[in-house]
Protein backbone atom coordinates (compact mmCIF):
# COMPACT_ATOMS: atom_id res chain seq x y z
CA UNK A 1 0.00 0.00 0.00
CA UNK A 2 1.35 3.22 -1.22
CA UNK A 3 2.19 5.90 1.78
CA UNK A 4 0.38 8.29 -0.05
CA UNK A 5 -3.03 6.44 -0.78
CA UNK A 6 -5.63 8.84 0.89
CA UNK A 7 -8.32 7.09 3.13
CA UNK A 8 -11.71 6.20 1.54
CA UNK A 9 -14.27 8.33 3.51
CA UNK A 10 -16.66 6.75 6.16
CA UNK A 11 -19.93 7.01 4.98
CA UNK A 12 -22.90 7.62 7.45
CA UNK A 13 -26.14 5.12 7.43
CA UNK A 14 -29.19 6.84 8.81
CA UNK A 15 -30.49 4.26 10.88
CA UNK A 16 -33.80 2.08 10.12
CA UNK A 17 -36.81 4.14 10.87
CA UNK A 18 -38.40 2.79 14.35
CA UNK A 19 -40.07 4.13 17.17
CA UNK A 20 -38.58 7.07 18.71
CA UNK A 21 -36.95 6.60 22.36
CA UNK A 22 -37.59 8.83 25.27
CA UNK A 23 -36.23 8.98 28.17
CA UNK A 24 -39.29 9.52 30.49
CA UNK A 25 -38.51 12.66 31.18
CA UNK A 26 -40.84 13.98 28.58
CA UNK A 27 -42.57 10.92 27.89
CA UNK A 28 -46.97 13.07 27.42
CA UNK A 29 -48.97 11.37 29.90
CA UNK A 30 -52.29 9.95 28.66
CA UNK A 31 -55.43 12.28 28.19
CA UNK A 32 -57.23 10.54 31.38
CA UNK A 33 -54.22 10.33 33.58
CA UNK A 34 -54.21 14.17 32.38
CA UNK A 35 -57.99 14.73 32.70
CA UNK A 36 -57.44 13.12 36.40
CA UNK A 37 -54.82 15.58 37.39
CA UNK A 38 -57.54 18.16 36.95
CA UNK A 39 -59.18 19.20 41.37
CA UNK A 40 -62.55 19.52 39.52
CA UNK A 41 -62.69 16.56 37.79
CA UNK A 42 -64.03 13.75 40.86
CA UNK A 43 -66.09 16.12 42.30
CA UNK A 44 -67.69 16.58 38.87
CA UNK A 45 -68.10 13.09 38.46
CA UNK A 46 -69.30 12.67 42.24
CA UNK A 47 -71.84 15.28 41.37
CA UNK A 48 -73.14 13.68 38.25
CA UNK A 49 -73.55 10.33 40.52
CA UNK A 50 -75.53 12.11 43.33
CA UNK A 51 -78.25 13.80 40.99
CA UNK A 52 -78.87 10.18 39.21
CA UNK A 53 -79.15 8.57 42.42
CA UNK A 54 -81.49 11.26 44.09
CA UNK A 55 -83.37 11.23 40.39
CA UNK A 56 -84.33 7.22 40.79
CA UNK A 57 -84.58 7.70 44.83
CA UNK A 58 -86.76 10.81 44.90
CA UNK A 59 -89.03 11.44 41.63
CA UNK A 60 -90.19 15.06 42.74
CA UNK A 61 -86.43 16.02 42.01
CA UNK A 62 -87.38 15.48 38.24
CA UNK A 63 -90.00 18.63 38.08
CA UNK A 64 -88.56 22.01 37.06
CA UNK A 65 -89.28 24.03 40.57
CA UNK A 66 -87.54 21.33 42.78
CA UNK A 67 -84.49 21.93 40.48
CA UNK A 68 -84.88 25.22 40.86
CA UNK A 69 -84.88 24.70 44.31
CA UNK A 70 -82.37 22.88 44.80
CA UNK A 71 -79.97 25.01 42.81
CA UNK A 72 -80.56 27.84 44.70
CA UNK A 73 -79.54 25.82 47.88
CA UNK A 74 -76.73 25.11 46.34
CA UNK A 75 -76.41 28.95 45.30
CA UNK A 76 -76.14 30.48 49.10
CA UNK A 77 -73.26 27.59 49.95
CA UNK A 78 -72.15 28.17 46.72
CA UNK A 79 -71.06 31.91 46.91
CA UNK A 80 -69.48 31.70 49.83
CA UNK A 81 -67.73 28.44 49.01
CA UNK A 82 -65.62 30.22 46.28
CA UNK A 83 -63.95 32.65 48.51
CA UNK A 84 -63.54 29.94 50.67
CA UNK A 85 -61.95 28.14 48.55
CA UNK A 86 -59.57 30.85 46.74
CA UNK A 87 -57.94 30.99 50.50
CA UNK A 88 -58.00 27.65 50.68
CA UNK A 89 -55.74 27.44 47.39
CA UNK A 90 -53.88 30.32 49.17
CA UNK A 91 -52.92 28.00 52.12
CA UNK A 92 -55.11 29.33 54.82
CA UNK A 93 -58.91 29.03 55.88
CA UNK A 94 -61.39 30.91 58.24
CA UNK A 95 -63.77 29.46 60.71
CA UNK A 96 -65.79 32.76 61.14
CA UNK A 97 -66.88 32.86 57.79
CA UNK A 98 -70.35 31.88 59.30
CA UNK A 99 -70.83 34.25 62.04
CA UNK A 100 -69.72 36.92 59.37
CA UNK A 101 -72.69 36.75 57.37
CA UNK A 102 -74.81 37.15 59.94
CA UNK A 103 -73.14 40.19 61.07
CA UNK A 104 -72.98 41.52 57.70
CA UNK A 105 -76.72 41.39 57.60
CA UNK A 106 -77.01 42.30 61.54
CA UNK A 107 -75.01 45.68 60.61
CA UNK A 108 -77.20 46.43 57.94
CA UNK A 109 -80.50 46.06 59.48
CA UNK A 110 -80.01 47.66 62.88
CA UNK A 111 -78.15 50.25 60.91
CA UNK A 112 -81.08 51.40 58.70
CA UNK A 113 -83.62 50.70 61.03
CA UNK A 114 -82.82 52.45 64.01
CA UNK A 115 -81.22 55.22 62.53
CA UNK A 116 -84.38 55.34 60.23
CA UNK A 117 -82.14 55.82 57.23
CA UNK A 118 -81.72 54.03 53.40
CA UNK A 119 -81.14 50.71 53.70
CA UNK A 120 -78.25 51.23 51.08
CA UNK A 121 -76.42 53.27 53.77
CA UNK A 122 -76.82 50.05 55.67
CA UNK A 123 -75.70 48.04 52.79
CA UNK A 124 -72.82 49.87 52.17
CA UNK A 125 -71.70 50.42 56.07
CA UNK A 126 -71.85 46.41 56.53
CA UNK A 127 -69.63 46.13 53.71
CA UNK A 128 -66.97 48.27 54.69
CA UNK A 129 -67.73 46.53 58.06
CA UNK A 130 -67.12 42.88 56.22
CA UNK A 131 -64.00 44.09 54.67
CA UNK A 132 -62.90 45.44 57.81
CA UNK A 133 -63.39 42.05 59.24
CA UNK A 134 -61.30 39.96 56.79
CA UNK A 135 -58.61 42.47 56.75
CA UNK A 136 -58.37 42.00 60.25
CA UNK A 137 -57.89 38.59 59.96
CA UNK A 138 -55.38 38.59 57.30
CA UNK A 139 -53.18 41.17 59.15
CA UNK A 140 -53.38 39.55 62.74
CA UNK A 141 -52.27 36.10 60.61
CA UNK A 142 -49.32 37.94 58.85
CA UNK A 143 -48.42 40.18 61.43
CA UNK A 144 -47.98 37.25 63.93
CA UNK A 145 -47.15 33.94 62.03
CA UNK A 146 -50.15 32.41 63.94
CA UNK A 147 -51.79 29.29 62.16
CA UNK A 148 -55.10 30.81 61.01
CA UNK A 149 -56.79 28.28 62.88
CA UNK A 150 -56.41 30.14 65.80
CA UNK A 151 -56.96 33.67 64.50
CA UNK A 152 -60.31 32.75 62.74
CA UNK A 153 -61.42 30.78 66.01
CA UNK A 154 -60.99 33.84 67.88
CA UNK A 155 -62.75 36.08 65.66
CA UNK A 156 -65.46 33.15 65.16
CA UNK A 157 -66.19 33.43 68.88
CA UNK A 158 -65.46 37.41 69.12
CA UNK A 159 -68.60 37.51 66.26
CA UNK A 160 -70.56 35.07 67.90
CA UNK A 161 -70.92 37.25 71.54
CA UNK A 162 -70.97 40.35 69.95
CA UNK A 163 -73.94 39.47 67.47
CA UNK A 164 -76.43 38.34 70.32
CA UNK A 165 -75.25 40.81 72.31
CA UNK A 166 -75.31 44.10 70.36
CA UNK A 167 -78.36 42.63 68.66
CA UNK A 168 -80.45 42.27 72.38
CA UNK A 169 -78.71 45.86 73.31
CA UNK A 170 -80.05 47.54 70.31
CA UNK A 171 -83.20 46.06 69.94
CA UNK A 172 -84.30 43.86 73.07
CA UNK A 173 -85.06 40.77 70.78
CA UNK A 174 -82.40 38.07 69.66
CA UNK A 175 -83.88 39.22 65.92
CA UNK A 176 -83.78 42.58 63.90
CA UNK A 177 -86.37 44.42 63.15
CA UNK A 178 -88.33 43.87 59.70
CA UNK A 179 -87.16 46.65 57.52
CA UNK A 180 -89.59 45.89 54.51
CA UNK A 181 -90.80 48.83 54.42
CA UNK A 182 -87.72 51.67 54.52
CA UNK A 183 -86.77 53.45 51.58
CA UNK A 184 -84.48 51.50 49.14
CA UNK A 185 -85.74 47.99 50.38
CA UNK A 186 -87.04 47.00 47.08
CA UNK A 187 -84.25 48.26 45.08
CA UNK A 188 -81.82 46.54 47.22
CA UNK A 189 -84.29 43.12 47.13
CA UNK A 190 -84.03 43.38 43.34
CA UNK A 191 -80.50 43.28 43.25
CA UNK A 192 -80.05 40.66 46.44
CA UNK A 193 -83.02 38.76 46.51
CA UNK A 194 -85.29 38.90 43.95
CA UNK A 195 -87.04 36.37 41.43
CA UNK A 196 -86.85 35.89 37.61
CA UNK A 197 -88.93 33.15 35.55
CA UNK A 198 -87.81 30.75 33.06
CA UNK A 199 -89.56 27.87 31.26
CA UNK A 200 -92.34 28.90 33.69
CA UNK A 201 -90.19 27.95 36.51
CA UNK A 202 -89.11 30.66 39.23
CA UNK A 203 -85.19 30.83 39.54
CA UNK A 204 -83.66 32.94 42.58
CA UNK A 205 -81.26 35.87 41.51
CA UNK A 206 -78.41 33.80 43.65
CA UNK A 207 -78.39 31.55 41.28
CA UNK A 208 -77.35 33.88 38.72
CA UNK A 209 -74.63 35.67 40.75
CA UNK A 210 -72.94 32.24 41.90
CA UNK A 211 -72.21 31.41 38.32
CA UNK A 212 -71.07 34.99 37.71
CA UNK A 213 -68.73 34.73 40.98
CA UNK A 214 -67.40 31.32 39.89
CA UNK A 215 -66.75 32.99 36.30
CA UNK A 216 -64.41 35.36 37.81
CA UNK A 217 -62.98 33.34 39.87
CA UNK A 218 -61.81 31.10 37.36
CA UNK A 219 -60.72 34.08 35.05
CA UNK A 220 -59.02 35.17 38.32
CA UNK A 221 -57.43 32.20 39.13
CA UNK A 222 -55.68 30.83 35.72
CA UNK A 223 -55.70 34.30 33.72
CA UNK A 224 -54.15 36.47 35.78
CA UNK A 225 -50.81 37.55 38.07
CA UNK A 226 -53.03 37.21 41.50
CA UNK A 227 -54.15 33.80 40.29
CA UNK A 228 -50.32 32.92 40.02
CA UNK A 229 -49.74 34.60 43.64
CA UNK A 230 -52.43 32.85 44.96
CA UNK A 231 -51.06 29.34 44.01
CA UNK A 232 -47.49 30.70 45.54
CA UNK A 233 -48.40 31.44 48.41
CA UNK A 234 -50.17 28.35 49.02
CA UNK A 235 -47.63 25.40 47.34
CA UNK A 236 -44.69 27.54 49.97
CA UNK A 237 -44.71 31.60 51.14
CA UNK A 238 -41.25 31.54 51.54
CA UNK A 239 -40.25 30.87 48.34
CA UNK A 240 -43.16 32.71 46.53
CA UNK A 241 -41.49 35.66 48.74
CA UNK A 242 -38.33 35.28 47.24
CA UNK A 243 -39.26 35.50 43.87
CA UNK A 244 -40.97 39.11 44.29
CA UNK A 245 -44.72 37.76 45.28
CA UNK A 246 -46.48 39.98 47.43
CA UNK A 247 -47.26 37.51 50.21
CA UNK A 248 -48.96 40.03 52.38
CA UNK A 249 -51.25 41.85 50.66
CA UNK A 250 -52.11 37.91 48.63
CA UNK A 251 -52.88 36.80 52.23
CA UNK A 252 -54.86 39.67 53.71
CA UNK A 253 -56.65 40.41 50.14
CA UNK A 254 -58.12 36.53 50.23
CA UNK A 255 -59.14 37.02 53.38
CA UNK A 256 -60.90 40.61 52.49
CA UNK A 257 -62.62 37.98 49.44
CA UNK A 258 -64.12 36.02 52.46
CA UNK A 259 -65.73 39.08 53.46
CA UNK A 260 -66.89 40.04 50.60
CA UNK A 261 -68.55 36.62 49.96
CA UNK A 262 -69.72 37.09 53.86
CA UNK A 263 -71.26 40.59 53.04
CA UNK A 264 -73.09 39.35 49.60
CA UNK A 265 -75.37 36.00 51.54
CA UNK A 266 -76.13 38.66 54.41
CA UNK A 267 -77.57 41.17 52.17
CA UNK A 268 -79.59 37.86 50.45
CA UNK A 269 -80.49 36.87 53.74
CA UNK A 270 -81.34 40.07 54.95
CA UNK A 271 -83.77 40.68 51.67
CA UNK A 272 -85.48 37.69 51.55
CA UNK A 273 -86.19 37.56 54.79
CA UNK A 274 -86.37 41.40 55.84
CA UNK A 275 -85.51 40.55 59.15
CA UNK A 276 -82.04 38.49 60.93
CA UNK A 277 -81.85 36.04 63.49
CA UNK A 278 -78.61 37.39 65.50
CA UNK A 279 -77.65 33.33 66.79
CA UNK A 280 -77.67 32.17 62.94
CA UNK A 281 -74.53 31.04 61.07
CA UNK A 282 -72.92 28.73 63.57
CA UNK A 283 -71.67 25.57 61.84
CA UNK A 284 -72.09 27.32 58.36
CA UNK A 285 -68.32 27.82 58.38
CA UNK A 286 -67.92 24.25 58.06
CA UNK A 287 -69.98 24.02 55.41
CA UNK A 288 -68.62 26.20 52.99
CA UNK A 289 -65.34 24.71 53.95
CA UNK A 290 -66.21 21.52 53.15
CA UNK A 291 -67.74 22.46 49.94
CA UNK A 292 -64.55 23.56 49.20
CA UNK A 293 -62.74 20.33 50.42
CA UNK A 294 -65.08 17.88 47.84
CA UNK A 295 -64.33 20.61 45.18
CA UNK A 296 -60.66 19.48 45.30
CA UNK A 297 -58.69 22.49 47.36
CA UNK A 298 -56.35 21.19 49.50
CA UNK A 299 -56.14 21.92 53.42
CA UNK A 300 -52.38 22.09 52.81
CA UNK A 301 -52.85 24.85 49.98
CA UNK A 302 -51.59 25.37 47.06
CA UNK A 303 -54.31 23.22 45.13
CA UNK A 304 -57.36 23.42 43.61
CA UNK A 305 -59.68 25.22 41.44
CA UNK A 306 -63.22 27.89 41.46
CA UNK A 307 -65.08 24.83 39.27
CA UNK A 308 -64.58 21.97 42.07
CA UNK A 309 -66.66 24.53 45.06
CA UNK A 310 -69.23 25.19 41.88
CA UNK A 311 -69.65 21.22 41.76
CA UNK A 312 -69.26 20.28 45.67
CA UNK A 313 -71.90 23.18 46.48
CA UNK A 314 -74.13 21.53 44.55
CA UNK A 315 -73.98 18.03 46.04
CA UNK A 316 -75.32 19.73 49.32
CA UNK A 317 -77.94 21.14 47.74
CA UNK A 318 -78.60 18.38 46.01
CA UNK A 319 -78.44 15.90 49.26
CA UNK A 320 -80.08 18.61 51.56
CA UNK A 321 -83.20 18.42 49.60
CA UNK A 322 -83.17 15.53 48.15
CA UNK A 323 -83.40 13.59 51.49
CA UNK A 324 -86.33 15.43 51.48
CA UNK A 325 -88.49 15.39 48.43
CA UNK A 326 -87.53 11.56 48.82
CA UNK A 327 -89.56 11.70 52.27
CA UNK A 328 -86.54 10.48 54.57
CA UNK A 329 -85.62 11.86 57.59
CA UNK A 330 -83.81 14.96 57.47
CA UNK A 331 -81.53 13.91 60.79
CA UNK A 332 -79.38 11.77 57.98
CA UNK A 333 -78.42 14.79 56.07
CA UNK A 334 -75.01 15.77 58.25
CA UNK A 335 -74.64 11.67 58.31
CA UNK A 336 -74.82 12.19 54.17
CA UNK A 337 -72.79 15.54 54.38
CA UNK A 338 -69.56 13.32 56.67
CA UNK A 339 -69.87 10.73 54.09
CA UNK A 340 -69.16 13.05 50.95
CA UNK A 341 -67.07 14.89 52.97
CA UNK A 342 -64.37 11.32 53.94
CA UNK A 343 -65.68 10.07 50.74
CA UNK A 344 -63.84 13.19 48.49
CA UNK A 345 -60.93 13.43 50.34
CA UNK A 346 -60.26 9.75 49.31
CA UNK A 347 -61.15 10.08 46.04
CA UNK A 348 -58.91 13.34 45.71
CA UNK A 349 -55.75 11.74 47.01
CA UNK A 350 -56.68 8.37 44.82
CA UNK A 351 -56.88 11.07 41.80
CA UNK A 352 -53.47 12.93 42.32
CA UNK A 353 -51.33 9.83 43.10
CA UNK A 354 -52.91 8.00 39.90
CA UNK A 355 -52.27 11.28 37.93
CA UNK A 356 -48.76 11.73 39.44
CA UNK A 357 -48.12 8.27 38.82
CA UNK A 358 -45.38 7.72 35.69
Amino acid sequence: MSMTQQATPAVDTPPAPGPKQSDGRTRQRPLALRLLARPEVGVFLGAVAVLVFFLFAAPPVRDGSSMANILYQSSTIGIMALPVALLMIGGEFDLSAGVAVVTSALTASMLSYQLTMNVWVGVIVALLVSLAIGAFNGWLLVKTGLPSFLVTLGTFLILQGVNLAITKLVTGNVATDDISDMDGFAQAQKLFASTFEVGGVNVKITVVWWLVFAALATWVLLRTRYGNWIFAVGGNKDSARAVGVPVTFTKISLFMLVGFGAWFVGMHQLFSFNTVQSGEGVGQELIYIAAAVIGGCLLTGGYGSAIGPVFGAFMFGMVQQGIVYAGWNPDWFKAFLGVMLLGAVLINLWVQRTATRR
